[in-house]
């Protein structure tokens, strides 16, 4: 199975995969990432974009190719960010693109002195095993780098019980096994 850029200046292009023979990375599946991309498509133009957990990079590069200011990409996974950093080379994105190596859940206050912008749009994919949403959501919340009016967005298996304490929850969408689950700040925390 392969996995391509699905609209956008870069439609159809592909990107190589991750050789995953533990299971460790579960690439988003083509039918969820246009889902949320079609969900997304209003927010895209000029936004900045963050892709934790970012794997092969297929969600950031689809941000890309659908026109937003920059993706920034945040992985632990070595093997994930050789495979990240070549397909920004092979589409030569690399002006748009900023890739870092990080554990995410020992938290993200260093977002800020390597990215001076707050994200509009941030996206987090996480291992399912793990069960990573709510210490995702906790480090983004104590980092403050989403912007007011920013979203997040949380892919998480449907048996993984998504916090909706540190942000107001006002979506959800169910594919499979598979849950997006939409964010943004509650009133109160808007300044």
């Amino acid at each position: 199975m392969s996995i391509r850029i699905i609209a956008g200046e870069f439609k159809n292009r592909e990107l190589y995969e991750l050789k995953n023979p533990e299971g460790t990375v579960r690439p988003i599946l083509a039918r969820v990432r246009k889902s949320l991309f079609d969900i997304l498509t209003p927010r895209l133009a000029d936004s900045k974009f963050l892709d934790l957990y970012s794997g092969t990079g297929a969600v950031g590069i689809e941000a890309v190719s659908r026109g937003v200011q920059y993706s920034v990409f945040v992985d632990l996974q070595l093997v994930s960010i050789d495979v990240l950093k070549k397909n920004i080379e092979k589409l030569g994105i690399a002006g748009k693109s900023f890739v870092f190596q990080a554990d995410i859940t020992g938290g993200l206050q260093w977002v800020s002195s390597k990215i001076s912008d707050k994200f509009d749009i941030i996206f987090m994919g996480p291992p399912y095993k793990e069960k990573l949403v709510n210490a995702t959501l906790q480090a983004i919340s104590q980092s403050g780098i989403l912007a007011d009016s920013g979203i997040i967005i949380a892919q998480h298996h449907a048996k993984e019980e998504a916090d909706t304490e540190l942000y107001n929850m006002y979506r959800q969408k169910k594919y499979g096994d598979t849950i997006l689950s939409f964010y943004n700040k509650k009133k109160e925390l808007v300044k």
